[in-house]
């Protein structure tokens, strides 16, 4: 060891040597020629590479985004913490406005979050609102500076489009942890105000992305008694993904006139059977949100019984903008190749069936072998044994779409690895188990997780 250690200070001494004669030689040509030697030039780091965009990205991008009755939108480039892009929006709403939400439950909720949800079941008194986002930076684990921001903020929006301060209703989402510069995003406040626009909800949807390869927004139309309503909604996720909540901001916005209870009842029933039913990486957020926006500027007639027809027809359009956006969230999983829908059937209950279909897919396991094309279903029977929900091994069934994998316990006698292996394959995969136990039954969406995924939440804050 010892002569290791001399020969190791040798070869040390011997570079230091030569780079000192290296100095030398060159100080004496310098001298000759009386010039003074160059300087290295500093290195440059190599520019990070664009993001890429998710393949299971919609083929045509951002739908045709209608305007909403009493809803107008502003963007900006506050400079919070990206550049060249905007990264703030601002949604000014009608008088009258009904506002539900839906937020993180997460022990350590971020500022905003907390702001929010002492507003939100306050009475409207048919006063206007506005809702304020930025990305890049989440406001969260910030202690009295977050308070300070989201108050700095909420006020100057109130200021600027002449909201009462209760009815302003912040988000952040980004970097946790890092104290939010504020002030640039309320220097840029008064431009937004006199740029509010119903056309700007593409803008908006663009500056609320953070890790994000895709704006994500989706709308629906109804009629009830021949008059139209609108519903249009825009969502920022990508990573950090599982109920309660995610990392994920919802702004939905409807014409529709409904009351308060009945629309905050309708939304906590729905977020359950979409955004609650996905997940990425099982990190659940400090920043979830989810606001709905009801301005009752449409010429229907008012929903009042959600037992009633048009409150019906309402719920499933307004679930289908929900879900659409839910699972573009998904589709734009940090490094996601694969959609995945995992259907769990024929538990004791639903809570046990959700149980299992959260474990397969949140199962690295599960989630690595179908990013690699690998019909492991051993790794499916692995999740539900562990997932906490009554099972009997003997009674189990697995299904890779329409391909019976394994039955009473044990591998379809018909089943191949070849038609497996061709199955996963497909970029949207479908995962079925069937416990044999009951009628409980639950849905969810995931993603496969790639090398991309550790790529990019390695980079995240550099």
């Amino acid at each position: 060891m010892a002569k290791d250690t001399k020969k190791k200070k040798l070869k040390t001494s011997t570079k230091k040597d030569a780079a000192k004669a290296k100095v030398k030689a060159t100080a004496k040509k310098s001298a000759k020629t009386g010039k003074k030697p160059a300087k290295a030039a500093p290195a440059v780091a190599a520019p990070k590479p664009a993001p890429l965009i998710s393949p299971l990205a919609p083929a045509g991008g951002l739908p045709t985004l209608p305007a909403i009755a009493g809803v107008t939108f502003a963007s900006a480039e506050a400079g919070v913490r990206y550049k060249g892009r905007v990264d703030v929006m601002l949604a000014h709403l009608a008088p009258g406005t009904q506002m539900a939400g839906v937020f993180t439950r997460s022990a350590t909720r971020a500022a905003p979050v907390l702001d929010c949800q002492e507003k939100i079941g306050k009475p409207a008194d048919n006063a206007g609102a506005a809702i304020i986002v930025n990305a890049g930076n989440a406001n969260a684990f910030t202690g009295a500076n977050g308070r300070e921001a989201v108050s700095a903020i909420t006020a100057a929006v109130a200021a600027a489009t002449n909201v009462p301060e209760g009815r302003v209703f912040s988000s952040s989402t980004g970097v946790i942890g890092a104290p939010l510069p504020y002030e640039r995003i309320t220097a840029v406040l008064g431009d937004m105000a006199a740029r509010l626009d119903a056309g700007g909800m593409a803008d908006a949807a663009r500056a609320i992305m953070t890790t994000d390869t895709f704006p994500k927004a989706a709308t629906a139309t109804i009629e009830i008694e021949g008059q139209p309503i609108t519903i249009a909604g825009i969502a920022k996720g990508s990573g950090m993904i599982a109920p309660d909540m995610a990392t994920m901001l919802v702004y939905i916005f409807t014409d529709a006139k409904i009351a308060r209870p009945p629309l905050q009842k309708l939304l906590s029933k729905l977020t359950d059977e979409t955004f609650n039913a996905i997940t990425v990486d099982g990190d659940t957020s400090t920043s979830d949100t989810l606001l709905l926006a009801a301005t009752g500027q449409s010429a229907a007639p008012e929903i009042t019984d959600l037992r009633s027809k048009p409150a019906r027809e309402f719920a499933a359009a307004l679930k289908s903008v929900m879900l659409d956006l839910a699972h573009q969230v998904v589709k734009d999983g940090e490094g996601a190749t694969k959609f995945v829908e995992v259907t769990v059937t024929g538990a004791q209950t639903e809570a046990d069936a959700r149980k299992v279909a959260m474990a397969i897919a949140n199962s690295p396991l599960v989630k690595t072998a179908i990013a690699g094309e690998d019909p492991n279903w051993g790794r499916v029977v692995m999740a539900v044994g562990k997932s906490g929900a009554t099972a009997d091994r003997d009674l189990l069934s697995i299904r890779f779409g329409d391909i019976l994998v394994a039955e009473n316990g044990w591998v379809s006698p018909d089943y191949t690895e070849e038609a497996g292996a061709s199955y996963m394959k497909q970029q949207e995969l479908v995962i079925g188990v069937d416990l044999g136990l009951g009628r409980g039954k639950s849905t969810v969406w995931t993603c496969d997780l790639t090398h991309r995924y550790i790529d990019i939440n390695a980079d995240y804050r550099s």
